[in-house]
């Protein structure tokens, strides 16, 4: 089930179980730090660490972080707590996305209707800065762009969306330009913002459109049609934009489309049911849908310089077959190993999987609920 119809089925499920317990629950406490011993320590090692960002269920406030630390060889969990004892409710309610922008970690939780900002160093906390229902966050020139529903989860009528502007030193927001509905993941290419705009939450009546942003006036230029509920946007280092289209989830099928953002227009489409994927270099690595094999999931090499899919996965020693459900992924910039989650079933613990250059797996450990988002420290 995809994250957007989960979140709407969890909705309605946890709020009829929310009214029998509210008298006797109390809110979950933090877990503890837990640390374990992953590989040799490295102490030269250029990329310090990495952290994982769990999302965490809806309404279970259970949103954690972890960390692999390269130069120890350790992987710790729950590094928020640890780092913020004084913070009781721990980091909040799904986490979104993450990403570290000079010294700061930014951490956005969607139903917290928060961006926590952390010390990427050390983790702890800096401030939080409140934006209702936010979703991902980008960078460009000091400042971080965030986008938002501006409603609650789950809700039909919600208006458009929006894209916050804030300025990553004074942590204020400065600007706001509406886009369309449900916005998603963003690139910044030149001077332009690209949002993807799904409208997931009044299906069949999905929007169909990459918003572009002058971030110089900050305002909404046009609207690139692609493909309804569109989802994750990344750019390449050749101006073209690689955008997934979630589909409806019963007749129409994702797919990823390549834009051009000279023209501003549709110049490729790969028939890839496309989950999730990741830019290095000149390689686009896919998580999709299998169709055709006995393999649920194919995991896919594009050269981008190319644009051809190749014949090779990126994961080819078996291990693909452990994977129940891959979630989120990263690209270590500097071995090229592919970090690869597993959420398993939504509720238990996941897996996080280093898989090497040569498609094998060079280990794998058990981490929050539901592993998706990455950011490396250097």
């Amino acid at each position: 089930m995809n994250k957007q119809s989960r979140y709407i089925f969890q909705w309605f499920a946890l709020g009829i179980i929310c009214l029998l317990i509210t008298s006797c629950r109390k809110d979950p406490k933090p877990i503890a730090e837990d640390v374990e011993t992953l590989f040799p320590a490295n102490p030269s090692s250029l990329i310090k660490g990495v952290y994982i960002l769990n999302e965490g269920n809806l309404n279970m406030n259970k949103a954690s972080l972890d960390y692999v630390d390269y130069t120890t060889g350790l992987y710790r969990r729950n590094t928020y707590n640890q780092a913020n004892p004084e913070v009781t409710r721990g980091l909040g309610d799904v986490g979104n996305d993450m990403a570290v922008y000079g010294s700061k970690l930014y951490v956005v939780l969607n139903n917290s209707n928060k961006i926590e900002v952390l010390n990427a160093k050390t983790g702890k906390r800096i401030t939080q800065i409140n934006l209702v229902n936010c979703r991902y966050i980008t960078f460009n020139n000091n400042k971080a762009y965030a986008s938002a529903y501006l409603s609650s989860v789950g809700d039909p009528n919600a208006p458009n969306g929006i894209v916050a502007e804030i300025d990553t030193t004074t942590l204020l927001i400065e600007r706001r330009v509406t886009v369309g509905r449900q916005p998603e993941e963003m690139a910044v290419v030149g001077n332009k913002l690209y949002v993807a705009n799904s409208g997931g939450y009044s299906p069949p009546n999905y929007e169909r459109t990459l918003s572009v942003v002058d971030l110089i006036s900050f305002n909404e230029t046009k609207r690139i049609d692609v493909a309804i509920n569109l989802q994750h946007v990344k750019a390449d280092r050749y101006g073209d934009l690689y955008v997934n289209s979630q589909g409806d989830y019963l007749t129409v099928a994702p797919k990823l489309y390549v834009i051009d953002t000279q023209t501003d227009r549709v110049k490729k489409v790969f028939d890839l049911q496309a989950q999730n994927f990741c830019i290095d270099d000149d390689l686009a690595y896919v998580i999709s849908t299998g169709s055709g094999t006995s393999q649920k999931y194919a995991y896919n090499l594009i050269n981008i310089k190319e644009e051809t899919l190749l014949i090779q996965q990126f994961i080819t020693d078996g291990s693909q077959n452990q994977i129940l459900i891959p979630y989120g992924m990263a690209v270590n910039p500097l071995t090229k190993e592919v970090l690869v989650t597993d959420a398993k079933d939504y509720v238990s613990p996941g897996t996080l999987y280093c898989i090497n250059p040569n498609g094998s797996r060079k280990w794998s450990v058990t981490t929050g609920d539901i592993p998706a988002h990455f950011a490396f420290i250097y």
